[in-house]
C-alpha cells in the first residue's frame, strides 16, 4: 500500500476485516499510552492540589482512572467485534438518521478538543524557547504544533500507528527525566505534608467524578481506533493498561507541578516548563517537549476520530480532503487562545453532559437489550432496516439522552451533587433507556446474524 493519503485514507466506512486489522496488543498498549499524556489531563491533576493532600490526590487519581478504565474498555470492544468506527455503530443504538445528531455533535466537540490541546501545547514550547533564547511567537508555535498533526492525521490509521510507537517511546523518557528532576530539585517530603486549603470545593467524590469524567471524554473516540485491533483480548488488555497509565502519569504530573509551583511561591501552575524553565532552561525544554509531544500524539488521535465522525455522515467524500479541512479548522481555532483557557472548565461540563447520556446508551444497548450482538454489513448499508426503529430514528434512545443530559446538567450546574455526576447520570440513562426498550418493545436481538463475519 502507498503512503499517499489518497491510498491511505483506510478510513472507507465499511467492517475491516480480520485480515486487514494491524493492531496487536503491543501497538493497541503503545496507540493508548500516548492518548492521554496530554496537556488537558495534566491541567485536570492540577486542580486537586492544593484542595487535598497529595497522597489522597494520588489514590482518588489511581481509582477514578481504573474504575472509568472498564466502560472505556467494553466501547472499545464493540469495535473490535464489528469492525467499525464508534459513530457508525452508534446507528445500532440511534437508528440509520437517528445517529447523525450525536455524529455532528462529537465531530464540533473533537474539533473544539483539538483548539484547546493544541494552543496549550504551543504555550508551552513558546515558553520554553523563550528561556532559551529570549524569542516569542505564539502564534507561530500554535501553528507549527497542529500543521504537524494535520500531516500525520491526513495519512489514516496505519501511519498513526507507527508513529505513536517513537513518539511514546520518546515521551516516556522526557517523563522520567522531568519527574526526576523536580523530585531531585524540590522537597518532595513538603509535598507530602503540604497543607490543604480550607472551603475547597473539590472533595474527594468530586475529584473522583472528575478523573472518571475524563476517562469518558475519550468513549466516543475508542473504537475509531479499536475497529483495527486483531484480537477482542489484545485489544481490551492494551487499551486498559495503557490508556490507565497514561492517565495516571499525567494527572500525577499536574497535581505534582501544582504543588512544588505554590511551595515555590509562584503562580500556581499545571506546566512543568514554567516550574522548571525559570532555573534551568534545558531541562524546561524537556517539559516543554513533553506537553509538545503528547498534543501531537493526541491530537493525531482526535482529528482522525473528527475526520471519521465527519465521513460517517457525508461517505462519499475522500478522507486526506476531510482531514485536511477539519485541520485547517482546527490550526484557525487554535488562534483564539486564552478564550480556550477561559471557557475550559466550562467546555469539559458540556462533554459530560453530552456524552455520559449517549456513551450509556451504546453500551446499554450492545451488551444488555442487544446481547453483544450487531450486523455490521446491516449497519452500513440498512437494506433491511433492522437498525431502522421509526422512520430511521429511535425515539427511545433520544428521549433517555434527554433526560440524562437534563440530568446532568441539572446537578451540574443547578444544584450541584456531592457525591458527582458522571456515575449517576450513567447509570440513571441505563436504566431510564433499557426500561423504555423494554415497555415499548422496541428490542430486536438479530439471532439469524450470528455467523456472521462481524461477531
Amino acid at each position: 500500500m502507498s503512503n499517499s493519503p489518497e491510498t491511505n485514507g483506510i478510513d472507507r466506512m465499511r467492517p475491516i476485516a480480520m485480515n486487514e486489522r494491524s493492531m496487536s496488543w503491543f501497538s493497541t498498549l503503545f496507540l493508548w499510552l500516548g492518548s492521554n499524556v496530554v496537556v488537558t489531563t495534566v491541567f485536570s491533576g492540577m486542580l486537586f492540589v492544593p484542595d487535598m493532600a497529595y497522597p489522597k490526590a494520588l489514590t482518588i487519581i489511581i481509582i477514578g482512572t481504573l474504575v472509568g478504565g472498564i466502560p472505556l474498555i467494553l466501547m472499545g470492544n464493540i469495535g473490535t467485534r464489528t469492525g467499525l468506527p464508534t459513530m457508525i455503530f452508534a446507528r445500532g443504538a440511534f437508528g440509520q438518521r437517528g445517529a447523525v445528531l450525536p455524529t455532528a455533535v462529537n465531530t464540533l466537540v473533537l474539533i473544539g478538543w483539538s483548539w484547546v490541546q493544541a494552543y496549550m501545547g504551543a504555550l508551552s514550547l513558546n515558553q520554553a524557547v523563550f528561556y532559551l533564547t529570549g524569542y516569542t511567537n505564539i502564534n507561530l508555535f500554535t501553528i507549527l504544533t497542529e500543521a504537524l498533526v494535520v500531516l500525520l492525521a491526513m495519512y489514516g490509521h496505519r501511519v498513526i500507528e507507527s508513529a505513536e510507537k517513537f513518539i511514546v517511546s520518546l515521551m516516556v523518557i522526557l517523563v522520567v527525566i522531568v519527574f526526576g528532576y523536580m523530585f531531585i530539585k524540590f522537597d518532595a517530603g513538603s509535598l507530602i505534608q503540604m497543607t490543604t486549603i480550607d472551603n475547597t470545593s473539590i472533595t474527594a467524590i468530586v475529584a473522583f467524578d472528575i478523573v472518571v469524567a475524563t476517562v469518558f471524554s475519550w468513549m466516543l473516540m475508542v473504537s475509531d481506533h479499536n475497529c483495527h485491533c486483531k484480537t477482542e483480548k489484545g485489544g481490551m488488555i492494551g487499551t486498559y493498561f495503557g490508556f490507565s497509565t497514561a492517565t495516571i502519569i499525567a494527572m500525577t504530573l499536574g497535581a505534582t507541578v501544582s504543588g512544588f509551583s505554590l511551595l515555590n511561591n509562584m503562580t500556581r501552575t499545571y506546566d512543568p516548563t514554567v516550574l522548571i524553565g525559570e532555573s534551568n532552561p534545558v531541562f524546561g525544554l524537556v517539559a516543554a517537549l513533553v506537553i509538545f509531544i503528547s498534543v501531537v500524539s493526541t491530537n493525531t488521535m482526535v482529528l482522525y476520530s473528527a475526520t471519521i465522525s465527519y465521513l460517517a455522515i457525508f461517505k462519499k467524500q475522500r478522507f486526506w480532503k476531510v482531514a485536511l479541512t477539519i485541520g485547517i479548522i482546527c490550526i484557525c481555532g487554535a488562534l483564539l487562545k486564552d478564550w480556550l483557557l477561559s471557557n475550559f472548565q466550562g467546555f469539559l461540563i458540556m462533554i459530560g453532559s453530552l456524552f455520559i447520556p449517549v456513551v450509556s446508551i451504546m453500551l446499554t444497548d450492545y451488551y444488555l437489550l442487544k446481547r453483544s450482538l450487531y450486523d455490521a454489513s446491516e449497519i452500513i448499508s440498512g437494506e433491511n432496516k433492522l437498525y431502522w426503529y421509526r422512520n430511521g430514528i429511535n425515539y427511545v434512545a433520544y428521549i433517555s439522552f434527554i433526560i440524562g443530559a437534563g440530568f446532568s446538567y441539572y446537578f451540574t450546574y443547578v444544584q450541584p451533587l456531592s457525591i458527582g455526576t458522571t456515575i449517576v447520570t450513567f447509570l440513571l440513562t441505563c436504566v431510564v433507556y433499557s426500561g423504555l426498550m423494554k415497555v415499548t418493545g422496541k428490542i430486536r436481538v438479530q439471532e439469524e446474524s450470528k455467523e456472521s463475519e462481524v461477531i
